[in-house]
């Protein structure tokens, strides 16, 4: 899979998937430019990367602010010179009973998950179809199929689903690719919070008999931000073990 001298805007940088595929990508030779709400671990991911011969920029940013998202976008094509690829991992989960969900969460977890989806697309769009050459991959989650006491949530990854659709069809003849990649239940500071007990039922539950690492996620988003994947879009990889298979085991 190649993206040797690739530009790669990565949201969420700074830990989990976000980190993993910063990481991943900058081992196969492209260049990262590090999006995270915390500057510091934009930094340490850099560092990691630089430690093994890779080249990075930390930025901090906040993707439900169209004016941070757009300043990026706009400080990793000044640096490199172009911007290839978008991987946007940013974003947040909030479990609540829709009977218990206040508008000023619902906004939020829409306005982080879902507008920052948008900003992040409109922010890379130019440069990319300057170029004729753009590989898009949004995280979504398998929640958006529905999820119990996840209404926010689940309704902001079906968007992020619809708005991906809705991308790849426009920016096609760009040559600009756009999928989705649907993790299940991974190991990441957002599932941290999870009971030792809960963590093993649900480990349990899969399929494959195990929780997923970012590594699961990260090879697959390589394999989508390749330049061979060039007949690849409108996509949602599901990636959770094969549980939305209803496989039983």
């Amino acid at each position: 899979m190649t993206v040797t001298n690739r530009v790669a805007l990565i949201t969420g940088a700074g830990s989990g998937i976000g980190r993993e595929t910063a990481l991943l990508l900058a081992e196969q030779g492209a260049k990262i430019a590090a999006l995270d709400l915390a500057l510091d671990n934009a930094e340490e991911t850099i560092r990691m990367i630089k430690e093994k011969g890779g080249e990075g920029i930390s930025l901090k940013g906040d993707v439900s602010k169209r004016d941070d998202v757009f300043a990026a976008a706009a400080k990793t094509e000044e640096h490199f010179g172009r911007i290839d690829i978008l991987v946007h991992c940013a974003g947040i989960l909030f479990d609540c009973f829709i009977k218990k969900l206040t508008e000023e969460k619902w906004d939020q977890v829409m306005n982080i998950n879902l507008k920052g989806t948008l900003f992040c697309i409109q922010a890379v769009q130019e440069a990319m179809t300057r170029q004729g050459y753009g590989r898009i991959v949004n995280l979504t989650s398998g929640a958006y199929l529905g999820n119990l006491g996840q209404a926010a949530y689940a309704a902001s990854k079906a968007g992020v689903v619809s708005l991906t659709k809705t991308a790849a069809m426009e920016l096609a003849r760009y040559k600009i690719t756009v999928n989705c990649v649907a993790p299940g239940l991974v190991e990441t500071p957002m599932t941290a919070g999870m009971s030792p007990e809960a963590y093993e039922k649900l480990g349990k539950s899969i399929p494959l008999g195990r929780v997923g690492l970012p590594k699961d996620i990260s090879h697959i988003i390589l394999s989508l931000v390749a330049d061979e994947a060039d007949y690849t879009t409108g996509q949602v990889i599901h990636i959770d073990g094969g549980v939305t298979t209803g496989l039983r085991i």
